[in-house]
């Protein structure tokens, strides 16, 4: 079991594919997802992008992300970000951050208590590499 595992278990329960809005992709997360869907890029871009200026998102379809059917469809090639959701470091400094997303969230495991999640993924954090974007 992952360090991750300890306190967070997706369940692909969709809870937060859904919404009018989705993650920004940075380059490393479009290549991926290209490369999971084993299609060209400009396919990619236009069947299941929006892109905009220089922000780049999955669409949305009937309230939530393209990538949405009953978990996600391409979870081993999805963005960073959703891979790091819930797992927020806004959970280290307020308690009630932990509460709202355990609330909304099946695969945190609240049963721990704060004091001890807010422990586990801050070394969780502390050693993941930062992305900047």
């Amino acid at each position: 079991m992952s360090e991750e595992q300890t306190i967070f278990q997706c369940r692909q329960c969709g809870h937060c594919c859904h919404g009018e809005t989705t993650v920004s992709l940075d380059g490393d997360d479009f290549e991926r997802m290209v490369k999971h869907l084993r299609l060209p890029a400009e396919e990619v871009k236009e069947k299941y992008l929006r892109i905009t200026g220089n922000v780049i998102q999955m669409k949305t379809v009937d309230g939530h992300c393209i990538f949405y059917n009953e978990g996600c469809t391409i979870h081993q090639g999805k963005p960073w970000r959703c891979s790091q959701w819930p797992l927020h470091p806004s959970m280290l400094t307020d308690s009630n951050n932990f509460d709202s997303i355990r609330q909304s969230c099946p695969g945190i495991k609240g049963e721990l208590g704060y004091e001890v999640f807010r422990s586990k993924l801050a070394e969780i954090l502390n050693a993941e590499p930062k992305k900047s974007k």
